[in-house]
């Protein structure tokens, strides 16, 4: 105040010719002698007399109340009777900004609402959610405690411990001591404080009685220094971390503070005790003011920091404030009053305290350091907070270092910036301290809550198969798109590759191979066969018959190739219809073939009725009877529900497989099981007629083959079911090779043996030489009969035919 009223009375442009001084009056602490100093100053007496001033004159004009909001508010009821301005220069208070309770009163201090979202915010950035408070029992504690849930809430920041601490001393030290042991045990070590300058001195002087190492203290803006004299680098607040108003450098203040001394300022007794108690100074009992046995050039900037602060606390700034925006307010009024003033009358027009109330609402300048005075609270600004880390020293001093500051102005995400190698904390490493009720959840896994606890408090589970999570502490894991797939840790999704039964995969080619080459053997057979057209063998085989079922196996071993591959439209409609119709094929020419060895044993003889049947080739017409009938449920099958290209994402990992969708699976069966029908009729009609006495009888070879066809096809229902993708496909690919190997190998397997390899058989005269020896081995008699030969050469002759 003495700095600041020195400065305007030195200013020509402020207050030409009129200067300020100021009265000073100690307010107790105690509630009931709050106003007795108000009483003393208006009054000249501690006594009111109603409607009585014992003040003639008085040229007061204002008044500064604080630091403490009951003092402000307990003066304003006495101050708004007389609408005396009231300025208080303590820290803001909603009950104080009820203007219809104090109409005269005016907040220097900044709006504090930001002051959660800096806490909150200097939480997020060190990553701190288990927190414990430590909230004074009153008003402003309600509401910061309110407004600092409300805010943890929605950054998932959790309360470890409320204490609400009381106000009261009588009740106060119990609950600290009482409270201690839980803040030590508590795993929470990051400790939130609240609370007047007062309330903190006390509360803090108490906590040093207790070492607590580890804990981190965060204090709001009302508190800048403990003064202590405790003799220990470590303490429980070394390294606590304070908000404290943000403002400028007032210039001069440090050099009014070196020069101020006793004898510049002999009325000022607060001045007088600091040099003779820090300084050893001793005074002159005449005159008042002079100091002896003093240093050289004795100033207040040789005392530490514990003892006397020569920056301006956030206090000294709102009273400097408070003195300018007086002057100004005086200024304006007297401009005003110059204005309205007639030229030429005589003395100073005088004026009341309260006409300076119009002028103090939209008052607004900027004072030497920049920074802005509004006192209108709907015009008023943010508080900015710079964050401030305490350093303990030997001897109990202690050093604040700025370590970062909080503007509610800044973006989003840059509201706060902060200098970590600069803090020191309690725990004595560079290693930020932690305070987590659990350890994070590292990506691949997930939180999952702890029953009745804190949502803070959970335990890490891994993500579900296909599911990841990329960060830490996340509550849901993320399942990946269909055509990605979770990695093994669970923490990324790779793309899928697009797999089928390819010819690059070994499977495929190993079984395109297979069809390859049994489609090339088959064609060699039928080369045979053509080339030894005229030999009994071929001829009591039915040629036509013969020719035709090589064909159709061909096409069976070649039809397997529309499986493998990267499918298309079009393979995908062969694929099944192609399968159905040849094997139709193959089967029913295998059916006519046991049919023509039936009637050719039965009908042979001149005279038969049914002999006409075998002359006019009957059996050799159910082949494209059976063969149109297969044609039905295919054509129908393609008109309504065709196959087409599908994929699937979820049959194997890593992998999307490309496969044909059949669409209607009744058809594929339907077609399927008609196949089996015919090889099990043929099946039967060979196995009646397998020991029919012939040379050239090859209905045991049909028996075989059918045997193995329906041996194949059966056994492929439930393997078919149990496999899916690729395998499957593989699956039916095998099935048409065994098959069709099947057939080839027991129906013309021996006959290539008997043509390629003994040919000495393959005559009439072979044939008749051998049944002969047989004949007379067995009964003992030298007979030429055959029983089968004549059925044979008809039937030679007839399939010849």
């Amino acid at each position: 105040m003495d700095f600041a009223i020195e400065e305007i009375n030195k200013n020509p442009l402020l207050l030409h010719n009129m200067s300020l001084g100021f009265d000073i009056y100690n307010v107790l602490h105690t509630e009931w002698r709050t106003l007795e100093p108000p009483f003393l100053w208006l009054f000249l007496s501690d006594k009111v007399i109603p409607n009585y001033n014992c003040r003639r004159e008085s040229k007061s004009v204002a008044a500064l109340t604080g630091p403490s909001w009951i003092i402000s508010a307990h003066t304003g009821t006495l101050l708004q009777l007389y609408k005396i301005p009231q300025l208080t220069f303590g820290p803001f208070d909603p009950i104080l900004s009820d203007h219809d309770k104090f109409t005269s009163l005016y907040q220097m201090a900044p709006k504090e609402t930001s002051l959660v979202l800096g806490m909150v915010s200097l939480l997020l950035h060190f990553r701190w959610t288990w927190v414990g408070l430590f909230i004074s029992e009153d008003h402003r504690g309600l509401q910061i405690l309110s407004d600092l849930r409300e805010e943890m809430d929605k950054h998932r920041i959790c309360v470890a411990f409320v204490e609400m601490i009381p106000v009261s001393t009588v009740s106060f030290f119990p609950k600290i001591w009482s409270k201690h042991h839980q803040i030590i045990k508590s795993s929470a070590n990051v400790i939130i404080l609240y609370g007047d300058s007062d309330f903190l001195e006390v509360l803090m002087n108490t906590l040093q009685e207790i070492l607590m190492t580890g804990k981190v203290w965060v204090l709001n803006s009302q508190w800048d220094l403990i003064r202590s004299h405790r003799h220990l680098i470590l303490d429980s607040f070394h390294g606590q971390l304070s908000f404290s108003h943000h403002h400028g450098d007032i210039s001069g203040f440090r050099n009014f503070i070196q020069s101020a001394n006793p004898s510049k300022y002999p009325e000022d007794f607060y001045l007088a005790s600091l040099f003779l108690v820090f300084l050893g100074c001793s005074f002159s009992e005449s005159h008042c003011g002079t100091y002896n046995k003093c240093p050289h050039n004795a100033s207040l900037t040789w005392l530490p920091g514990n003892l006397f602060e020569t920056a301006m606390s956030e206090e000294s700034h709102n009273i400097y404030n408070a003195v300018y925006a007086v002057a100004h307010t005086l200024h304006e009024m007297l401009l005003h009053q110059i204005q309205m003033q007639t030229v030429g009358k005589g003395k100073w027009m005088e004026f009341s305290p309260s006409q300076l109330h119009p002028f103090l609402k939209s008052i607004q300048f900027n004072n030497s350091a920049g920074d802005q005075v509004i006192l209108d609270e709907k015009r008023k600004l943010e508080a900015e907070y710079d964050i401030l880390n305490f350093w303990n020293f030997p001897g109990g001093l202690r050093h604040k270092v700025k370590v970062g500051k909080f503007s509610p102005y800044g973006l989003y995400g840059q509201q706060l910036s902060l200098h970590e190698d600069l803090i020191e904390w309690n725990s004595g490493t560079l290693e930020n301290p932690h305070s987590v009720c659990s350890q994070s959840c590292s990506p691949g896994f997930r939180n999952s809550p702890q029953q009745g606890k804190a949502p803070c408090c959970f335990d890490c589970i891994p993500c579900p198969e296909n599911q990841i999570s990329n960060g830490t502490d996340m509550d849901l894991c993320v399942k990946c798109p269909v055509h990605q797939y979770a990695n093994r840790d669970k923490n990324h999704c790779l793309q899928k590759s697009v797999t089928f039964l390819g010819y690059e995969d070994p499977l495929g080619l190993a079984l395109a191979c297979m069809a390859v080459i049994f489609s090339v053997l088959t064609a060699a057979v039928l080369g045979v066969f053509m080339k030894h057209r005229d030999t009994p063998i071929v001829k009591a085989n039915n040629r036509a018959l013969t020719y035709i079922l090589l064909i159709s196996l061909t096409f069976c071993f070649l039809c397997s190739l529309l499986f493998i591959g990267r499918p298309t439209m079009a393979t995908c409609i062969l694929q099944q219809t192609t399968f159905g119709i040849v094997f139709t094929v193959v089967t029913s020419t295998v059916m006519a073939k046991t049919l023509t060895v039936i009637l050719a044993f039965n009908v042979t003889s001149p005279g038969k009725k049914m002999r006409w049947l075998l002359v006019s080739r009957t059996p050799n017409y159910l082949i494209p009877i059976c063969t149109l009938i297969q044609q039905t449920p295919c054509g129908i099958w393609l008109g309504t529900s065709p196959p087409f290209i599908d994929t699937d994402t979820n049959l194997e990992h890593g992998h999307i497989i490309i496969v044909c969708n059949k669409v209607s699976v009744v058809a594929f069966y339907c077609i399927l099981g008609y196949l089996i029908f015919l090889a099990f009729g043929s099946f039967t009609v060979a196995f009646l007629a397998r020991n029919l006495p012939d040379t050239f009888n090859e209905a045991k070879f049909l028996t075989f083959s059918m045997l193995v066809f329906c041996s194949v096809w059966i056994t492929f229902l439930p393997v078919y079911h149990s496999t899916k993708g690729r395998v499957m496909v593989a699956v039916e690919v095998f099935s048409i090779l065994a098959s069709s190997a099947g057939i080839l190998g027991f129906i013309f397997g021996p006959k290539c043996y008997i043509i390629l390899l003994r040919p000495e058989r393959n005559t009439l005269h072979g044939f008749r030489n051998k049944t002969h020896s047989i004949s007379e081995n067995v009964s003992g008699e030298c007979t030429m009969t055959s029983p089968g030969m004549g059925a044979q050469d008809v039937y030679g002759s007839e399939s010849s035919r």
